[in-house]
């Protein structure tokens, strides 16, 4: 075989290569995210205690059949979208008043739940303001409406090893609702925290790295150094020894992902995790959602890829509503951001 044919070769294994290793994260987490949502869903706002969530259930908070995911998963499913069509912040927020509006993107046409502060920043943007000043700014604005909606952008970023650059886009898509820096940080912690993940970290030394990320891109002046220490107990040594009667998990931004990362690191599996999200109480859905794509992440794929994704119960991906139309969307996300690594691995 002539080194030509030999060097072709090698590189039709890589892409393959490459391509199996995303798909082995980018499927389960989110999947993840949205079992996570629907199993929340029929519990949101119970407190901690009155209920106990152990497979999927119906009804409940907001009278949904079981499979009913929420807002957390429409604004996703807004976002992966937008991504796919190369569209800017004022088209993601024409997806996000559809959703508000006509019941874009949610499992039966019609919307049942959406945050006080991304109501608020649709409004401002049919008003008339520009994307970039939609966003709530002020520190009642900190809720977890944008960490909820950008996991998609650890895909189209883990490949980037450029802090500064990661942070910038991160910033682009969570100001359009929530512009105060502390949410802010949170959706970059959340966002590197699925990387670090992806690049095999395990929960405790994700939290150490990003840290250090954050002391030597930014000084003490900048915002972001600021608004870190409203976070200070993830990048605390016995952050994951903290008893569960002091994690909290409600909608505050700082609150939703102690308690997901929290879950993550005090169990064994998915299942475990994501149950253990639920079970918390309040904020539900979305801590439940945000434990199960990072969970995803880091239980991944073992089986084949077609057939199943054993970290993940099947009964409860086959009880996701419009699971055809979804797993559609998804597998269109996958090739999209294999296209993009394999560009950024090997160019044209």
């Amino acid at each position: 075989m002539e080194r030509g044919s030999l060097e072709d070769k090698w590189k039709d294994d890589s892409v393959t290569f490459l391509k199996i290793g995303l798909k082995k994260r980018l499927m389960p987490a989110l999947y993840g995210g949205i079992v996570g949502d629907l199993l929340g869903v029929p519990v949101e706002f119970k407190s901690r205690g009155s209920f106990r969530i152990q497979e999927v259930t119906g009804y409940g908070t907001y009278n949904q059949p079981p499979g009913t995911w929420s807002d957390d998963t429409s604004l996703t499913l807004c976002l992966i979208e937008n991504l796919l069509e190369d569209g800017d912040a004022a088209n993601l927020l024409e997806k996000f008043n559809r959703y508000r509006t006509e019941g874009y993107m949610t499992p039966y046409g019609e919307m049942f739940d959406i945050g006080r502060t991304t109501i608020e920043s649709i409004s401002r943007y049919q008003n008339g303001l520009a994307p970039r000043e939609c966003g709530g700014g002020s520190e009642f604005d900190n809720g977890n409406g944008a960490v909820m909606r950008i996991a998609p952008l650890a895909f189209t970023l883990y490949k980037n090893f450029n802090f500064i650059e990661k942070a910038e886009v991160i910033k682009k898509y969570s100001e359009v609702t929530h512009s105060h820096p502390r949410s802010i940080v949170g959706s970059i912690i959340y966002i590197e925290f699925l990387i670090r993940i992806y690049h095999n970290n395990d929960p405790e030394t994700a939290l150490q790295q990003i840290g250090k990320l954050f002391a030597d891109n930014f000084n003490a002046d900048h915002p972001y150094t600021t608004e870190l220490q409203h976070y200070s107990r993830l990048f605390s040594p016995d952050f994951f020894d903290l008893p569960e009667s002091e994690i909290r998990s409600d909608g505050y931004v700082v609150h939703t992902l102690e308690a997901a990362i929290w879950c993550l690191g005090n169990t064994s599996s998915f299942k475990e995790a994501v149950l253990k999200a639920v079970n918390l109480g309040d904020d539900t859905d979305t801590v439940a959602s945000i434990t199960g794509t990072m969970a995803g992440i880091l239980y991944k794929v073992d089986g084949h890829l077609s057939r199943h994704m054993d970290a993940i119960p099947a009964e409860w991906l086959d009880a996701i509503a419009k699971k055809d139309e979804v797993d559609e969307l998804l597998n269109r996300f996958f090739e999209f951001c294999a296209e993009k690594a394999i560009k950024e691995e090997y160019g044209e």
